[in-house]
């Protein structure tokens, strides 16, 4: 078992002076004391080829973004500056865009976005598993000294407030604090399922159980755990080497160091309505995992609503990431039946709506619709070029395709299951590869 070296040359404790980067407004001073790291390394199979040539954090997402970014902007957001990205499938794009977008922290007052790809940095194993990417990179969490350490998945579209969850970690004297949001029963054996006492203590946590238990006087519910999790930072380091000696061990935050720590430490689970940011009337915190085509067409078609769920609008918790120097989307020809419009959409910078009608659709960037053709009920990825008199329905189109002229899709959904991915709700996906097209850019 290799050993986990200490730092000599450590820097500061990170203690953030008066003045940042960005602008920030009665932030807790906790929030100086933490380091966060980000597992972004997973595929995302559910996603089908939409996840072929880029990990799922890298997923773009709302017009403009990649899944990931709304983790990361909860942390600038929550003062959160000494963050690790760790990264291993098909990363490329996804570097890429940490490294174009997030370089604006001041690494003169130790803010920073550290990538950490898998490097066989302490075994000749690539990462195994939650738990063992965080322990293969301890030494680098050691370096910055952190009191607490916040580990979070780079996959899923919410906004939440750490700095919250961190003070209440503190003032329970946890050792582990797990965040929580309670989900339908019948899809509660896609999570971590938690039992908690009065005090919110956690007394079971079993990991994506067949039969999920449900809340106590909830039937229909369960209390799921949304893998974010807050540790106190030498409680965290014993538990990974602990962890990592175990032969019959997967290494896994879920399947492991939770469950061994629940009887014999101070656990707590942290309810995300207490921290999520932007609620609306209904009461409702917004979290979406977006994990398959259905949940991913669903999640960004839900943004073209005239009052969304998510509100990408709020000046107070923005949301980050690489902005390309685009010009304002165009609109042009206005003869009957030729007519450039977009009713009830959402349409990004570069992109040219030319004699073509897009209807509760969402386009990202550079996107190109010729003349006579239609798209309704649509997610286009950027840099898509849509073919004169070409009909898209309830379909999702990759980055890069080229959709023929006269080509109808989503009207034959038999058809379409000749060339594309028809997912169980109807939802079509369609990628270069399936329209015979070879693309040499990165995705």
């Amino acid at each position: 078992m290799p050993s986990i070296p200490e730092i000599d040359d450590a820097p500061p404790s990170g203690k953030q002076p008066p003045k940042a980067a960005l602008q920030r407004t009665d932030v807790c001073k906790l929030t100086d004391s933490a380091f966060a790291i980000v597992l972004a390394g997973g595929r995302g199979s559910r996603l089908m080829q939409l996840t072929d040539w880029r990990a799922k954090p890298a997923v773009p997402f709302g017009g403009k973004f990649r899944i990931i970014d709304f983790t990361l902007s909860n942390c600038v957001n929550s003062g959160i500056r000494r963050i690790g990205v760790a990264t291993q499938y098909k990363a490329q794009s996804l570097i890429q865009h940490l490294q174009r977008g997030w370089s604006f922290l001041d690494g003169r007052f130790h803010e920073f976005v550290d990538i950490l790809p898998a490097q066989q940095r302490v075994s000749e194993d690539w990462y195994q598993g939650t738990a063992d990417a965080v322990f293969q990179n301890l030494d680098l969490i050691r370096r910055n000294r952190p009191e607490y350490v916040v580990v979070l998945s780079g996959d899923h579209v919410y906004k939440m407030d750490y700095n919250i969850m961190v003070s209440e970690h503190v003032a329970r004297g946890a050792d582990l604090s797990v965040a929580c949001i309670d989900v339908p029963l019948a899809e509660a054996s896609e999570f971590g399922v938690i039992h908690v006492n009065a005090d919110q203590r956690i007394a079971a946590f079993v990991e994506k159980p067949a039969n999920p238990p449900p809340m106590p006087g909830r039937p229909d519910r369960a209390l799921a755990s949304m893998g974010i999790y807050v540790f106190s930072a030498e409680f965290l380091y014993e538990q990974l080497i602990r962890d990592q000696d175990d032969p019959n061990s997967s290494h896994d935050f879920g399947k492991n160091i939770i469950p061994h720590c629940v009887d014999r430490y101070r656990l707590f689970a942290h309810n995300f309505v207490d921290s999520c940011v932007g609620m609306d009337d209904s009461g409702i915190p917004y979290w979406r995992d977006a994990g398959t085509i259905d949940a991913y067409w669903e999640a960004n078609m839900e943004l073209t609503k005239v009052t969304p769920e998510l509100n990408l609008y709020d000046d107070d918790w923005p949301i980050w990431t690489h902005q390309e120097q685009l010009p304002p989307a165009k609109f042009v020809f206005d003869d009957d039946g030729r007519r450039g419009m977009a009713v009830d959409s959402m349409v990004s910078g570069g992109d040219i709506i030319s004699g073509a009608l897009v209807r509760k659709s969402l386009l990202y960037s550079r996107v190109m619709v010729h003349s006579y053709a239609q798209i309704e009920d649509s997610v286009i990825l950027p840099q898509v070029d849509v073919g004169r008199r070409a009909k898209l329905r309830r379909v999702v189109v990759d980055k890069h395709c080229r959709i023929p002229e006269d080509m109808a899709i989503g009207y034959d959904l038999e058809a379409d299951r000749q060339r594309f991915h028809v997912s169980e709700n109807g939802i079509v996906l369609v990628t270069p590869e399936m329209l015979g097209q070879r693309v040499h850019f990165i995705r």
